[in-house]
């Protein structure tokens, strides 16, 4: 099932939308921007060498577009740790027209206020989307293979849990488009990392070896088997079938596109005051 449906030229996570009206989630695709090439079109990241301005222009005409004013977006500058920063109102407006001012060297962030927009970019990797009904709770992780084996989406499961007092039972989590088993060929390096954060626990779902010696790794399942170790109910995780790679028409790829490309965007954020800003 794709829990990410077509909204124009980006996706919605429609499951959480309609479980809560307040919700406003979901994935940007390279579609219906302003930027040229290698980074047509809807480049979001202002770290890849494109033009600034055109990245802040990428950034307002989505804003408008889902109805969530650029000052109230959040960005923190990924480093493929697992660092996690709870945000606040106070905090609105970093990182959102440009780089400089993004948190610093964060892959995860939360919130429990409404009207700040949380965002996280992509290429490949995975997004970790986290939702709370009963505090009223919402994340993004930014999870590559180092922030996957480093269980980055765990932490966040820890700290929901031994922080802000959340039953784990009542935590759902979405994992978004990323690059899939069928195009990410990795090699020893790697899976001896995966080995390790599963703590000897193998599944043949998560990686097979090929012929040459090397392997494909399944980097949503080994985020969903990660997060279930954690005590997510796994009816409580559902994950995107989308490929950034084999789509690479409608979606960003560093593998496919050789390291030069642009971003993608995650994002989600509970509507309050701002119920009757621009469309939905």
């Amino acid at each position: 099932m794709n829990t990410f449906k077509q909204s124009g030229k980006h996706l919605e996570l429609v499951e959480w939308q309609e479980q809560n009206p307040k919700i406003v989630a979901g994935f940007t695709t390279r579609e219906g921007g302003n930027s040229s090439e290698p980074f047509y079109s809807m480049n979001m990241g202002f770290h890849v060498d494109d033009n600034p301005e055109i990245v802040r222009k990428n950034r307002k005409k989505f804003a408008e577009l889902i109805g969530f004013p650029i000052e109230n977006w959040v960005s923190s500058k990924q480093v493929h740790g697992a660092k996690v920063v709870k945000v606040s109102m106070n905090t609105c407006g970093h990182g959102s027209l440009d780089f400089e001012t993004a948190i610093p060297d964060s892959d995860a962030l939360y919130t429990s206020d409404e009207d700040i927009l949380l965002t996280s970019l992509y290429a490949d990797c995975v997004p970790l989307y986290f939702y709370e009904p009963n505090e009223q709770l919402v994340g993004l992780a930014h999870a590559g293979w180092k922030g996957t084996v480093a269980k980055i989406g765990p932490e966040m499961v820890k700290i929901w849990v031994e922080k802000e007092n959340v039953d784990v039972k009542t935590i759902q989590v979405a994992i978004g488009p990323s690059i899939g088993e069928c195009c990410y060929e990795v090699d020893d390096r790697v899976i001896n990392e995966v080995k390790a954060a599963l703590n000897g626990t193998d599944d043949c779902q998560i990686y097979k070896k090929n012929d040459n010696g090397k392997f494909q790794l399944n980097l949503k399942k080994l985020n969903e088997s990660l997060l279930m170790h954690a005590g997510v109910l796994q009816e409580n995780i559902i994950i995107s079938e989308q490929c950034t790679s084999c789509e690479n028409d409608i979606f960003f790829s560093h593998r496919k596109d050789k390291g030069k490309t642009g971003r993608m965007m995650s994002y989600i954020g509970m509507k309050g005051d701002l119920s009757g800003f621009g469309n939905r």
